[in-house]
């Protein structure tokens, strides 16, 4: 009968149950009640998991939120809990397992990720398929599917019991099974979020290494040239960033002097604050001046990018002569000659160009 889903073995007799919790029979009310629990982490309850609704149970949540154990389960709830049995406040779920239509799946992996027990199989952009076996039918892989093909249907293994010793000795070993690949399966997620954990704080902590390094070498180079310490460590873009907001700043607090009806306190207060500013500029500027003399400009840019354009063309006309002799075309040769020196000329020009 759907009423009788999950009938657990072996359980604490009623005197035990509704004797007073204290810590120690606490903790095992709570391992009565999860092995009372039909273990298919479905959440219908409203909690993530099975044992997590166990532990509600001892500390006095409704004993009526399992529709997968049927109402046999809250009888045995509330001999444990020495509460008033109650009604389902969801209509009993016979056993059930999901199937993915796997000629429709895309390989999303939504579905291994939502599953519990992971009794779903298959990779990112490849087909999925459910291990029968260990599926609990707990609907949790059917909203997450983009393209909607997964079924609900009987589970085989309850099908094909054929008298309540069956049923019942299957019900235990899916309650069983599914509470170990439960706790296995939380197991591996907290262990994959600790070693996420613990490479972000050695990336963290090689980056800030790395920095420090960094910081300690601009400070020795300023110490030989003369430089501010945090002149180097600044960027000239970031720089460039902060005078235009020191700008902003000063052109605000000038509108502000040229006010009507101002205090002595505030103009005075006003003149402060802009020659703080003026002078956090000229900071700036003779930043971005010894950076310009620390890096080479455009002009010295250009200038190599001119030497290598002359070398790749000297190749160039070097390759073309050596094809000109060996087509034996005197005037390809002479063509291919004058180029060279062409190119030899324009080498010279741009490698004297540059600053020795």
């Amino acid at each position: 009968m759907a009423s009788t889903y999950w009938n657990p073995i072996a359980a604490p007799s009623r005197a035990s149950a509704s004797a007073k919790p204290t810590v120690m029979n606490q903790h095992a009310l709570i391992e009565a009640i999860d092995a009372t629990l039909p273990q298919t982490q479905c959440g219908k309850c409203g909690h993530a998991g099975c044992r997590p609704y166990a532990e509600a149970i001892a500390a006095g949540e409704p004993i009526n939120r399992c529709p997968p154990g049927g109402e046999a389960t809250i009888v045995r709830l509330a001999e444990l809990t020495d509460r008033a049995i109650l009604p389902l406040e969801q209509p009993a779920q016979s056993p059930l397992t999901a199937w993915i239509r796997e000629d429709e799946c895309i390989g999303c992996t939504k579905c291994i990720q939502a599953c519990p027990v992971d009794a779903i199989l298959g990779a990112a952009k490849h087909m999925h398929t459910v291990i029968t076996d260990e599926c609990t039918g707990c609907e949790l892989c059917i909203l997450p599917c983009p393209v909607d093909c997964i079924d609900l249907l009987p589970h085989p293994g309850w099908q094909a019991a054929n008298d309540d010793t069956e049923r019942q000795a299957y019900l235990a070993q899916r309650a069983s099974n599914a509470r170990q690949r439960f706790l296995a399966r939380n197991q591996r997620l907290a262990r994959q979020a600790e070693e996420r954990r613990q490479r972000r704080a050695k990336r963290l902590a090689s980056r800030n290494t790395s920095q420090g390094m960094e910081k300690d070498a601009h400070a020795c180079a300023d110490q030989s040239t003369g430089q501010p310490a945090h002149a180097s460590s600044v960027s000239p873009s970031s720089l460039r960033t902060k005078r235009v907001s020191l700008l902003a700043s000063l052109k605000r607090v000038s509108r502000q002097q040229q006010q009507n009806g101002l205090t002595d306190a505030q103009g005075a207060e006003l003149e402060r604050r802009a020659a703080e500013l003026r002078t956090r500029l000229a900071d700036i500027d003779q930043q971005l001046s010894n950076t310009s003399t620390a890096q080479p400009g455009p002009g010295q840019r250009q200038r190599r990018f001119a030497v290598s354009a002359a070398e790749q063309s000297l190749r160039r006309a070097q390759q073309q002569l050596a094809h000109a002799v060996r087509q034996n075309d005197p005037a390809a040769i002479a063509n291919a000659q004058q180029q060279l020196e062409q190119a030899k000329q324009i080498l010279a020009d741009a490698r004297a160009a540059q600053p020795s």
